[in-house]
């Protein structure tokens, strides 16, 4: 059985993120350490490995490059991502759209902004570990329905104790009910929340704006998390263990 982790409330803000600029008109922010970002103490959450804001302006994109043995799922804020690969899969993922990419044996694919775009294409890219290696690559894309939802779980992914939920509340309004799990990670894209850290006087009050995380470790709950003045919509992870080895 995997050890439960403490629990713990922990804020990560958007400008602590680190930053890269793999290519030309490409700007990455990494919740993880990747790449050349290395800190032992935060190499990954649960079973997420990467949490990326990636922006491309016109014109730019990843050339090919190749995945083995990742979950891949990818959010577009704003613009259009045009996405191609080796296994025959062509399309442009838009805002509404979700995108699923499980690299299994390896899987070769190139990510730009979609030709005679007029703005830059800004996305959120989540790596979650499967549970099994060395399978058959497989891919995905679908629109999602208005409101809150479940983006992705053991139906799609091949984690099995994983699932992506899409948080959405008007303004000043409670947020829906949080999944229990060991692990959570809560990015916000839209809007901002706010929380206290526990009932009563004691707790601590915390306001998350676009690109701020919450990662919510054991049996810690925020408390009353209720939409700031423009809503909010923030993409959960729920994982019920932490990385395999071995």
């Amino acid at each position: 059985m995997d050890e439960q982790p403490e629990p713990a409330l922990t804020v990560h803000r958007a400008d602590e993120r680190y930053r890269s600029q793999p290519g030309p008109g490409i700007e990455t922010r990494h919740a993880f350490s990747f790449s050349g970002h290395y800190d032992p103490g935060n190499t990954h959450f649960g079973a997420l490995l990467a949490c990326n804001e990636e922006s491309l302006a016109v014109g730019a994109g990843f050339g090919p490059h190749l995945h083995r043995d990742t979950e891949i799922i990818t959010w577009v804020v704003d613009g259009a991502l045009a996405h191609r690969d080796d296994r025959g899969h062509a399309s442009v993922v838009r805002p509404g759209r979700i995108q699923y990419l499980s690299a299994g044996s390896g899987v070769r694919h190139t990510e730009g902004n979609v030709g005679g775009a007029q703005e830059p294409v800004r996305f959120l890219q989540f790596w979650l570990q499967p549970d099994e290696f060395g399978t058959e690559p497989r891919y995905g894309s679908r629109t999602v329905p208005d409101g809150s939802a479940v983006l992705a779980d053991a139906g799609q992914l091949r984690r099995a104790d994983a699932a992506l939920h899409l948080l959405r509340a008007e303004p000043h309004r409670p947020l829906p009910p949080l999944p229990a799990a060991p692990y959570r990670y809560l990015h916000v894209l839209r809007g901002g929340l706010g929380f206290r850290t526990r009932s009563g006087p004691r707790g601590v009050g915390q306001e998350l704006a676009p690109g701020d995380s919450l990662r919510i470790s054991g049996d810690a709950e925020p408390y009353q998390p209720v939409a700031g003045p423009a809503g909010v919509e923030a993409l959960l992870w729920e994982m019920h263990s932490g990385p395999r080895y071995g």
